[in-house]
C-alpha cells in the first residue's frame, strides 16, 4: 500500500505522521461502510422494502452505526489538529515578539538583599528552639491588663 507521506527529512514530525496515518485509515473505513450500507440498501429496495422499514434492518443500523462512529473519530482529529495549529501560531507569536519587554522586565526590578536582622533563626544543635526571653504578660491579657486598660 503506497502512502503519500513524506520522506524522513521533511518538517513533518513523527506524530503528525501518525495523526495524518490514522486519518486516511478512517477514511477508508468510512467509505467501505458507506459502501456496504449502500449495497444493502439497494438490496433492500430491490426486494421492495421501503426506506422507513429499511431503516430497522440489523446490517443496515451497524453500518449507520459504524459511520456514526468513524465520523466522531475523524472529528477528534481535526479538533486536535486545529488546536495543535494555534498551539504553533501562540509559540511563533512568542518567538516573533521583541526581546526588550522581556529584557526589561528582569532589569528594572533589582533584587533585595535580606537584611542581616530579620533572617530566619537557626534551631540549636539540640534539635529543641529556644523560647524567646520577653515579659510573658505582653501577648496575654490578664486581669490586670483589662484594669489598666479600662481606666485609661
Amino acid at each position: 500500500m503506497i502512502h503519500d507521506l513524506p520522506e524522513n527529512g521533511s518538517s513533518i514530525g513523527e506524530e503528525e505522521e501518525m495523526g495524518l496515518r490514522r486519518k486516511q485509515i478512517l477514511m477508508g473505513q468510512k467509505a467501505y461502510f458507506e459502501n456496504n450500507l449502500r449495497d444493502r440498501l439497494s438490496f433492500l429496495s430491490g426486494k421492495g422494502i421501503k426506506p422507513p422499514k429499511a431503516d430497522k434492518d440489523t446490517l443496515v443500523r451497524k453500518w449507520q452505526a459504524d459511520i456514526r462512529a468513524v465520523n466522531k473519530r475523524l472529528s477528534l482529529i481535526a479538533a486536535n489538529e486545529k488546536r495543535t495549529e494555534e498551539m504553533a501560531k501562540v509559540k511563533a507569536e512568542r518567538a516573533a515578539a521583541p526581546r526588550k519587554e522581556q529584557e526589561g522586565g528582569k532589569g528594572e526590578k533589582p533584587k533585595k538583599a535580606p537584611e542581616e536582622g530579620k533572617g530566619k533563626k537557626k534551631a540549636p544543635e539540640g534539635g529543641k528552639s529556644q523560647k524567646t526571653t520577653g515579659s510573658s504578660e505582653e501577648g496575654q491579657t490578664t486581669k490586670k491588663n483589662v484594669e489598666e486598660k479600662t481606666a485609661a
